[in-house]
């Protein structure tokens, strides 16, 4: 990290240990400003004069003097504005060497760490709820993973579980969903929700959806016979999505393959005590941690989700000799994976164990249930974004082929998708808008794409290797010392989006590089400069592509050359 050895090398010189550095706002501020609040403390002084005696330091300093135009103190403040010179040549000298890997950093080195998400049902629609889930765990996954952190990407399927027999129940009431032509997992998922509102209203079914699932779990019979087929549908449903989004998980657990182990561990946690008897039900009373109680085994002898969980919990560590097991759920689950978590302590497991939680997917209109239908199916979702963006391109390029569009669009439909779910907070909820998400300027991926694609445009003709021969000295505009700012903190972006769990970190620091560079295009001429100078910009053109396309691959979007 440039920017993080320079301040190291200050405080170093300065021999200052609490170095409180800060990007200041306003580029006549400077580029790094030191506080001296906490300084002066120590000195019994005050901040303003420390900042003086430190300005003085700092510019008679043989060393650290040559690395800056001007180190000036005010009031309170130490403010240090960068040589051009120097920042170029070390921004443009780390982009060339490192690449692909500028931005990674080594903080998990040593570590595996397993991180379970899409933890889809079969039977049910696959929604724009559910996108969340499958954006934000592919993209920590991918910020691991360049902080050297060994992953395992892992999805967890629930294909076993109440919902099946009330899908089945209803597929089996007649010929409609049966005879429905179109994607076998989609339909299952209508006729979920159908099952759902019926049963609302028909408590007396609900017998007979116990009935069902009894048969499913004995693992004979009709209904057992039809759960393994429609399970199938529904499964390879998601596999097509996962392959239209571009993600792989190198483990699937299912539910069905679990559950007798854990109906195994109920019986150990009841003789060794974590579990109790009540009422017919088996239980995990937590409420001397605080924690409430959580069921495990219904009243008529069905299993409740934590009985695979717990078996899935003991098969992860078994088999990959983890370090941390990572869970991505939502977050109305919270109160049940720390009971979740409780049990598996009180059982003696002493990994480390995370739940990241991630907020609600609502409409314009209000929120979604897949047991009411009131959903946009990822289906729905995705043909109205790819329509969109269809009639917009090819507007925009009415001499392009049928092929050519149909890449493009949907590559970037995927994109728009992965960053309207990525650039929200995961603790903010998500008012997903269709006709917002598919402009053109703003905090879209197609303003991030347009802008990528047209720094592309300019380096193309003139090859696409990353650097030439150029002297950074030729850079001395101002936007152009703003723009190596921004490429110096790249790294710092990523670092925070892995510390803090959060790709909305990564999804503003590239909008706001779009954003500088797109002012560099239109202020400074590049192509048209005298040759020496051209040349070093286009160097900073094509290391500015370099973080854009690093920066996307984390966010699990292709970068598109043409838009």
């Amino acid at each position: 990290m440039i920017l993080e050895e320079l301040k190291s090398q200050i405080a170093s010189a300065l021999k200052i240990s609490r170095a409180e550095f800060s990007y200041p706002p306003r580029v006549e501020m400077g580029d790094l400003s030191l506080a001296c609040f906490d300084l002066a403390k120590g000195k019994k002084m005050s901040p303003d004069q420390v900042a003086k005696n430190l300005a003085e330091q700092a510019r008679s300093d043989s060393q650290l003097a040559p690395l800056f135009n001007k180190i000036e103190a005010v009031g309170p403040y130490l403010n240090f504005f960068l040589s051009t010179g120097h920042l170029s040549a070390r921004v443009l000298s780390e982009v060339k060497r490192r690449g692909r890997a500028y931005g990674s950093n080594q903080v998990g080195q040593g570590k595996k760490v397993m991180i379970e998400y899409s933890n889809g049902n079969t039977h049910k629609e696959y929604h724009v709820g559910h996108l969340r889930n499958i954006t934000y765990g592919d993209s920590i996954y991918r910020l691991l993973a360049v902080s050297g952190y060994e992953v395992v990407p892992v999805s967890y399927v629930n294909d076993f579980g109440i919902h099946v027999a009330k899908a089945i129940w209803n597929w089996r009431r007649g010929q409609d969903y049966q005879n429905q032509q179109g994607p076998k997992g989609y339909i299952l998922g209508q006729c979920y929700a159908e099952a759902s509102q019926a049963l609302a209203t028909d408590p007396a079914s609900l017998e007979e959806v116990g009935r069902i699932m009894k048969q499913i779990e004995s693992r004979q019979g009709d209904n057992y016979r039809t759960w393994q087929k429609t399970r199938r549908w529904s499964i390879n449903y998601f596999q097509e999505i996962y392959k239209e989004l571009g993600v792989r998980f190198r483990k699937t657990f299912y539910e069905s393959e679990v559950i007798e182990e854990g109906l195994k561990l109920v019986e150990e946690f009841l003789e060794r005590g974590i579990f109790k008897r009540s009422e017919g039900a088996i239980i995990a009373d937590l409420q001397e941690y605080d924690l409430g109680v959580l069921p495990i085994i219904r009243s008529d002898g069905t299993a409740l989700y934590a009985v695979a969980d717990l078996a899935l919990a003991s098969e992860k560590f078994r088999r990959f000799s983890l370090d941390e097991s990572i869970y991505v759920v939502d977050i109305r689950q919270s109160l049940y994976f720390k009971q979740l978590f409780k049990i598996l302590e009180l059982a003696g497991f002493n990994q480390a164990l995370l739940h990241l939680p991630y907020n609600f997917v609502t409409l314009p209109e209000g929120m979604m249930a897949s047991r009411t239908g009131n959903v946009i199916t990822y289906q729905i979702l995705y043909d109205r974004i790819k329509k969109q963006l269809l009639a917009e391109t090819t507007k925009r390029h009415p001499d392009w082929s049928a092929s050519r569009l149909a890449k493009v669009v949907k590559a970037l439909t995927v994109a728009t998708i992965k960053f309207e779910m990525l650039k929200v907070s995961p603790d903010k909820t998500i008012t997903f808008n269709i006709n917002e998400a598919v402009r053109f300027d703003g905090y879209t991926a197609c303003y991030l794409e347009y802008g990528y694609a047209r720094l592309m445009s300019i380096v193309r003709k003139h090859g696409l290797g990353l650097f030439g021969s150029y002297n950074p000295n030729y850079l001395t505009e101002v936007k152009e010392k703003e723009l190596l700012l921004k490429i110096a903190k790249y790294p710092r972006a990523v670092w925070l989006a892995r510390q803090g769990y959060n790709p909305s970190e990564l999804t503003k620091y590239l909008f706001e590089l779009v954003q500088v560079a797109n002012d560099y295009y239109h202020e400074v001429n590049i192509l048209k400069a005298e040759p020496s100078v051209r040349v070093a910009r286009l160097a900073l053109v094509k290391a500015t592509i370099r973080v854009l396309e690093n920066g996307f691959s984390l966010l699990g979007i292709v970068a598109l050359k043409e838009m």
